[in-house]
């Protein structure tokens, strides 16, 4: 049992030299879609449009963000281009079928022809979902997995408002079952928006609490996405190069959060894990993030936050060197890398004021079994470096008591 963290290790994993060819792990990489990058750029957003052909927009977006006027510019913007805008804004937090299903019927009634989401990875999430069901029909629950779309999918585009999820440059929806609490990864290459606004103005007006969620979800991103075992040379550079971005401004934004540059780094940061996402997976982290919000409706950055350092932790014993290479602009050698980055993430979430037990959050100690159970059929847990078991799972959320 490993004295930092109260977690039982299992044997490590053969030596080193036998996993060494890192480099040599293959990979397809196929860019999902165009980005417009820049302050302002949501000014293209009727541009963009039409450069799809797009008549008739579903803007899909959520409540909160209109007194932030997001949608209203977005809306404005199009219209005064000639086209027509039909606003959704039913989306919630970790959106389930229910959302997806009432936005999927507004769009029908309004016979879109183009998707443009504005929000963050919720909204994202839900529009990717719209589209599954407009244009394929049945239930989010029948595109589980990847590639089940049979039918073209509508054009659609991204303009993330908050440096977190990434989800604009993935193939991805994550959507909630409502029955089981579990998300579901419903994917497919038709599915990604074709075009992607970055702009880091939109990030400005987000409050210190989002900021803070948002940004530890994206440094979790780079993270995980750095050693699970999908890993590639192409994901680990996108991971490498977010990981340096998000964790040189992080503390940046929360100081200042009017700091236009620093916004812009998270923002790209934030993209980069996303795509990282794409081209690899994640691992336990997420797997054991989800199921407290699912119980306590523990805001899913915050959850991230908690698990982050007893998760590294646990994967330190077998994936050390690779920690090691993602600290390499900073890593002196002086302390083992697991150390080091346990120690970064945790001065990250107390400068955001962040929980730093499940205690502090009102998790029972005596829903920690059943926490397990449910993170281990939680799909990213497949694709943590180090074989995990619920038991280790249970041991980790002890950790993390």
């Amino acid at each position: 049992m490993s004295a930092r963290s109260g977690v039982a290790l299992a044997a490590p994993p053969p030596a080193w030299d036998s996993i060494a060819g890192e480099q040599l792990l293959p990979f397809d990489f196929q860019p999902l879609n165009r980005v417009i990058a820049g302050p302002g750029v949501l000014q293209r957003l009727d541009e963009a449009v039409q450069s799809l052909g797009g008549q008739r927009v579903l803007l899909v977006t959520d409540p909160g963000l209109e007194q932030a006027g997001h949608p209203q510019r977005a809306q404005a913007i199009l219209e005064a281009a000639g086209l027509k805008v039909a606003l959704f804004d039913g989306v919630k937090e970790n959106p389930t079928e229910r959302e997806v299903e009432a936005g999927t019927e507004f769009a029908r009634s309004h016979q879109i022809d183009c998707i443009v989401a504005v929000g963050g990875g919720s909204a994202m999430d839900c529009a990717k979902g719209i589209n599954f069901l407009l244009t394929n029909g049945g239930r989010m629950s029948d595109y589980k997995g990847f590639g089940k779309a049979s039918r073209p999918m509508l054009p659609s585009i991204g303009v993330p408002t908050t440096a977190g999820t990434g989800s604009e440059a993935q193939s991805y929806a994550l959507i909630t079952d409502e029955k089981t609490h579990l998300k579901m990864a419903c994917g497919d290459r038709k599915a990604a928006f074709r075009i992607v606004l970055l702009d880091p103005e939109l990030t400005l007006t987000q409050p210190q609490q989002v900021t803070a969620a948002t940004g530890i979800d994206a440094i979790a991103h780079a993270v995980e996405s750095f050693v699970c075992t999908r890993r590639n040379a192409f994901s680990q550079m996108l991971s490498r190069t977010a990981w340096h971005l998000l964790s040189q401004h992080f503390e940046t934004v929360l100081r200042e959060p009017r700091h236009l540059p620093a916004r812009w780094n998270m923002l790209l940061g934030a993209h980069l894990a996303g795509m990282a996402i794409e081209n690899s997976m994640l691992g336990i982290c997420h797997s054991c993030a989800n199921p407290l919000t699912a119980h306590y409706g523990i805001t899913h950055g915050v959850a991230i936050g908690i698990m982050l350092p007893h998760v590294i932790r646990f994967n330190g014993e077998w994936v050390e060197p690779l920690y090691a290479e993602l600290l390499a602009h900073e890593y002196g050698g002086k302390q083992r890398a697991t150390d080091q980055l346990v120690e970064r993430t945790l001065r990250f979430t107390q400068a955001a004021g962040l929980p730093q037990s499940l205690r502090d959050c009102g998790v029972s100690r005596t829903i920690l079994p059943l926490l397990a159970e449910e993170a281990h059929q939680q799909w990213t847990a497949r694709f943590n470096p180090r074989p995990v078991t619920e038991n280790d799972l249970l041991r980790v959320y002890e950790a993390a008591w």
